[in-house]
């Protein structure tokens, strides 16, 4: 009876490996049967799961990443990617830092902005985003009104300090460039001409204001580099002509009159400066 329970469990097992992988097991041999190959539908469907599977777990290791959420068990540290499995953190590699992006909130329905240009109302445009100037881009002129200045040529024309540029509220919008005229050279910082022009009558007050600051520096200027000029000469004639040029010395020099002999000593002799008065007394023997 117990022989007959065991051949019965054993045929029993049998049947649950051969319909669970496809083979026939029996007492003394196992006879495995031939796979049948993919087909090409198969193949590209199984290519697409592993992409999509390889997608989502790079999207989850860069939140992780953002969120910065660490895992210890042990001695090491590891990092829990929230897809179910844990990464060891690499202590030679630094983790790299995402930059977050911040875009402008949508335009709602009521929000719309009036154009100063043809007092029309648009929900946004390039000045608006940009430099925060409330023009349509049907008006825009980038040419000539709504043109854009360095920060240089805004100090040199517009004498505007770098606290006036960048401190004074309410602080001005700028767009950064490459400069064209050279990669290496540092990055331009793009201000609209307008901003920079009122910005400029708020320091200056009046135009005319402005323009007789600009000539007093430039009249300044011109002093400085003449000066310049007439010391770089002379020192060029001193270097030239050193043996022909005389230098011209403040001390005075005494030129005195005729002795006089004292009249109680016979042996005492007084002269005077002619210049400045001065008197000595001497001896003769």
């Amino acid at each position: 009876m117990t022989e007959k329970c065991d051949k019965s469990a054993e045929t029993e097992q049998n049947n649950k490996l051969e319909a669970e992988i496809g083979t026939k097991v029996t007492n003394d041999e196992t006879v495995t049967k031939p796979k049948k190959e993919l087909t090409a539908t198969q193949k590209a469907r199984i290519e697409r799961n592993r992409q999509k599977a390889l997608l989502l777990r790079q999207s989850r290791l860069s939140q992780q990443q953002l969120l910065g959420t660490k895992t210890t068990t042990g001695c090491s540290r590891v990092i829990d990617t929230g897809g179910g499995f844990l990464l060891e953190e690499n202590p030679d590699v630094k983790p790299r830092k995402l930059n977050r992006v911040e875009e402008p909130a949508p335009v709602i329905a009521g929000d719309d902005s009036i154009c100063l240009e043809c007092d029309k109302p648009f929900q946004d445009s390039y000045l608006l985003t940009t430099y925060d100037h409330q023009v349509c881009d049907k008006c825009r002129d980038p040419e000539e009104k709504h043109s854009v200045i360095t920060k240089t040529e805004a100090r040199e024309t517009y004498l505007l300090s770098e606290v006036d540029i960048t401190k004074r509220e309410p602080i001005l919008k700028y767009v950064v460039r490459k400069n064209p005229h050279n990669r290496r050279w540092g990055d331009m910082k793009l201000y609209l001409r307008l901003q920079i022009e009122e910005r400029a009558l708020e320091v200056w007050k009046t135009p005319e204001a402005l323009e007789e600051e600009r000539d007093s520096r430039e009249q300044k200027r011109e002093i400085a580099k003449k000066k310049k000029f007439n010391k770089n000469m002379k020192k060029l004639r001193q270097e030239v002509r050193s043996s022909l040029f005389e230098v011209k010395s403040n001390v005075h020099t005494h030129v005195f009159g005729p002795e006089i002999q004292s009249e109680t000593d016979e042996d005492i002799y007084t002269k005077t400066c002619i210049e400045c008065d001065h008197q000595i007394t001497f001896e003769k023997m």
